[in-house]
């Protein structure tokens, strides 16, 4: 018996220490769920470090050419003679090519950090859906665990009145039935919920082996009133940063026609023989300027390029702004209708599923009906409860797609 007891207290002491050692089970709600995605979701690091990329090209452009340093020597080897030169020489643009250069790639770093919202956004929204999603599974099980109980006080009920001879073995165990079919269904929802869960999850950034809790409930349907602005959506940022981008690349070329000038100072030592004198010892400073003629190359294609680019670029614009606002209207036109379909369940299905449910239950109990009824009513309002938990659930759904849209916080 002392061992028996020792045994137990120590397994429940083993028990107990791998509780406390444990890590807490994470918490997420619809709320807060963006805060979690923003902070650790690898994507989302990864794509931060094209924003350095984008840096780095800033840094780099506008910058002039490093200057070259020139050397010359000859030597005559029968006379003696000799020259040595050296000089220095830098490139310049004639025109604001540098400052342009520097232009562009500020435009183009801004986009990279539209792009990187973007990508934050679609993690986020993605992250939201599933949420809802297990909101959903929850309370559908929650609903389904109630009318599980209550299928079980009743099969119980038919179960007493059978063994008394005042009823039907049948009915009892046509009872029982419905009470296994529903504990049946609450398994499936544990299996989705954990696929839901395992979605959630890599978005989060957590490891395969942490416990992630859900917390929250679907609220009941409202209606937005926000305009559809398709100014705050990143990817609409970026792609009118690219467009600007692009009408700065095309003045970028124009004054690309024109190549550098050079321009260089040169020292030269010279020796020179001046017969019958001898040789005389020369020394020579000089400035020297290099400009080229735009005869034949004039950067035309490169020109035609950047300006279809602009007009590409423009008319990206339009159409996702159009799509945005389109995008957010379905959205919106989704949500009341799923919304008017949750009120009307609320408001007139439900009611009468109710009192259809006690009427057939209160003639069966009287002896004046059958259990068919009795279980048809169950299942036809245990069908309405679902429906609406749907319905909310595609509501939250649409939802989350129109603050995606959005771009809501």
């Amino acid at each position: 018996m002392f061992k028996n007891l020792f045994l137990f207290l120590f397994f429940i002491s083993i028990y107990l220490i791998q509780e406390i050692g444990a890590e807490p089970a994470m918490l997420v709600t619809l709320y807060n769920v963006g805060n979690r995605v923003r902070s650790h979701n690898p994507e989302l690091a990864a794509a931060k470090l094209g924003i350095h990329e984008a840096i780095g090209r800033m840094n780099q452009s506008g910058r002039l050419e490093n200057p070259e340093l020139e050397t010359s020597l000859s030597h005559n080897s029968r006379s003696g003679e000799g020259k040595f030169e050296i000089g220095v020489s830098q490139s310049f643009p004639i025109n604001n090519r540098l400052q342009l250069e520097k232009d562009v790639s500020l435009t183009e770093l801004k986009s990279a950090e539209a792009e990187v919202r973007e990508v934050e956004r679609q993690l986020i929204g993605k992250a939201r859906e599933a949420v809802v999603k297990i909101l959903a599974s929850i309370q559908r099980r929650e609903l389904l665990r109630e009318q599980s109980r209550v299928s079980r006080q009743f099969a119980d009920f038919l179960s007493e009145i059978a063994s008394k001879g005042e009823g039907s073995a049948l009915d009892a165990g046509l009872a029982k039935l419905e009470a296994i079919s529903l504990s049946t269904e609450i398994r499936q929802l544990d299996a989705y919920e954990k696929s839901f869960i395992g979605e959630l999850k890599p978005l989060l950034g957590m490891r395969p082996e942490e416990a992630l809790n859900v917390g929250g409930i679907l609220s009941e349907p409202s209606l937005p009133s926000s305009a559809s602005d398709p100014s705050y959506r990143p990817d609409f940022q970026a792609a009118k940063l690219d467009a600007l981008a692009a009408a700065q690349g095309v003045t970028l070329e124009q004054a690309k026609r024109f190549d550098d000038v050079e321009g260089g100072i040169f020292a030269a030592a010279e020796r020179t023989e001046d017969a019958p004198q001898g040789y005389d010892n020369e020394a020579i400073i000089g400035l020297r300027f290099k400009i080229a003629l735009p005869f034949w190359h004039k950067n035309e294609g490169a020109i035609q390029e950047a300006e279809a680019k602009k007009i590409r670029k423009e008319m990206e614009v339009v159409a996702l702004g159009r799509g945005i606002r389109l995008e957010a209207e379905a959205a919106k036109a989704e949500m009341r209708e799923w919304a008017e379909m949750i009120a009307e369940i609320n408001d007139t299905l439900l009611p009468l599923a109710d009192e259809q449910t006690k009427l057939t239950e209160n003639t069966y109990r009287n002896g004046e009906g059958e259990i068919q009824s009795v279980l048809r009513a169950r299942e036809k309002r245990l069908q309405l409860s679902v429906a609406r938990l749907d319905a909310l659930r595609e509501f939250h759904l649409a939802r989350v797609r129109l603050e995606t849209a959005l771009a809501k916080p």
